[in-house]
């Protein structure tokens, strides 16, 4: 039964980390906002997706160079591996001992923390005396169900990863409109974090109908010169700044799309918090579109997954593919019961996470301003999720230390980690995203604009140090 194996599960995960002394005071929240998670891990997709090639580069080094040379840049590698995880430990663990947040993560927590919190919080969304699932029947299917009747679809497929979830989509869609080109973002998932799957696996090309930083116009995408078989957009475009159109620009897009005899795909991964912003429900947002993917673990705080809406003969073969992507997983009790958590504890949330960004964002403006910064930019100014961009003339390195040292110094985590932008962009400018969740509510705008003025005393005193 689901009980039994979460029950032995816990127990045997209480190790040395569960029973720390600093265990209760860490974790005082309710175990989902603890846990909420924009489910990302500490560093986020950009630096993890992709996987370690070290095996690879050891193999060109070898051919480029001599034995002695490549074993010295071998060891320089493993050296720079190393600093890069205790730099992760000692985010993690300043993230851990603070006492404000904007928003907790999932990287953040232990496993048996992550464990309890299923087991104390699962019995009020499924009866944990059920039998497991097994290839995906029972829980599974309960949670395919409820998110079906959420966006108003007949029919739902779960899928461990979004990234199988989409490439078997744009797969279907392929073969049913004759048509293997799909018009998207050039920020979009698939085309930034997905190491070319898209081609690679599916043997699909992609097409961009527009290169502005931000989702294509109808107009846009009546001009793309050549014919395309699904328009994929992207609901909000993470990598633009978590931005979405005015509902009636979407529209007039989806519009556009079926002019051109084309179906219409949302990445919708987190779809869940664009409904404030659209000023539309789930079911109508979805209903736009021919098929949705939404995930479980970005803003609802769950493991893993996701699922597919569509037409039942659509979700019918993408089954079908999903096994032949090797997809149906033999059990998935555990993943399936954090997303039924996130969507009876987390989704009802999400309007008031993405009311208080804006207190956020103007809070973070004022800061910025009082402290006498020469450029910065909040994109969007006001926000169009609980999630956005921040930009500023640092270097990466410079503000990411200091944004652990406040947390280490004050206990107050205002950023996280911070990025480079575009190789072609400016040099010595540098972003992060800024997640507003469950801890964040406390804060007020001047809240925000106080802990603005701590970080920049931080940052000159690491640029001080050089």
């Amino acid at each position: 039964m689901l009980r039994q194996r979460f029950a032995a599960a816990s127990a045997l995960s209480t190790g040395r980390d569960a029973r720390s002394d600093n265990h209760g005071r860490l974790w005082t929240e309710r175990v989902d906002d603890r846990l909420m998670a924009d489910a990302m891990t500490d560093d986020g997709e950009r630096t993890g997706e992709h996987g370690d090639d070290t095996h690879g580069e050891e193999e060109r080094a070898h051919e480029t160079y001599g034995e002695e040379q490549a074993d010295e840049r071998a060891g320089e590698r493993q050296d720079e591996h190393g600093e890069e995880e205790r730099q992760r430990r000692r985010r993690i663990a300043a993230l851990r001992a603070a006492g404000r947040v904007l928003a907790r993560v999932s990287a953040a927590a232990t496993l048996g923390e992550r464990l309890a919190a299923l087991t104390t919080e699962g019995g009020a969304v499924y009866d944990l005396d059920e039998t497991v699932d097994l290839y995906g029947n029972g829980i599974v299917e309960e949670l395919e169900r409820r998110v079906a009747e959420l966006l108003g679809f007949p029919g739902a497929v779960f899928f461990p990863t979004g990234t199988m979830a989409q490439q078997v989509a744009l797969r279907c869609w392929a073969g049913r409109t004759g048509n293997r080109v799909v018009a998207l973002h050039p920020l979009a998932h698939p085309e930034v974090h997905e190491r070319g799957a898209l081609g690679a696996v599916s043997g699909l090309r992609t097409v961009h109908p527009t290169g502005e930083a931000r989702l294509p116009t109808a107009d846009e995408v009546r001009a793309l010169e050549e014919p395309f078989g699904t328009l994929m957009l992207e609901l909000p475009l993470r990598d633009a700044g978590f931005l979405l159109p005015a509902w009636d620009e979407l529209e007039e897009v989806v519009e556009a799309a079926r002019e051109r005899d084309a179906v219409v795909h949302f990445d919708g991964a987190r779809l869940w918090e664009s409904t404030s912003h659209l000023g539309r429900d789930l079911p109508e947002i979805a209903g736009l579109a021919d098929s949705v993917y939404v995930s479980f673990y970005k803003s609802l705080g769950g493991l893993s997954g996701g699922a597919l809406v569509g037409p039942e003969p659509f979700v019918e073969e993408a089954r079908a593919w999903r096994h032949r992507y090797g997809g149906n997983v033999f059990q998935q009790h555990p993943a399936a019961l954090a997303a039924l958590v996130g969507l009876e504890r987390e989704l009802p949330r999400l309007p008031s996470y993405v009311a208080h960004a804006g207190v956020v964002a103007a809070g973070l403006r004022e800061g910025f301003q009082a402290a006498g910064v020469p450029w910065f930019r909040v994109n969007p100014e006001v926000p169009h999720t609980h999630e956005f961009h921040v930009w500023l003339p640092y270097g990466s390195e410079v503000l990411t230390e200091a944004a652990v040292r406040q947390a280490e110094e004050t206990g107050v985590v205002l950023f996280r980690r911070w990025s480079t932008g575009s190789p072609a962009g400016p040099p010595g400018v540098a972003f992060t995203e800024v997640t507003v969740a469950a801890p964040g509510l406390e804060w007020t705008a001047s809240d925000v604009r106080e802990a603005v003025l701590t970080f920049m005393e931080f940052v000159h005193q690491v640029v001080r140090e050089g």
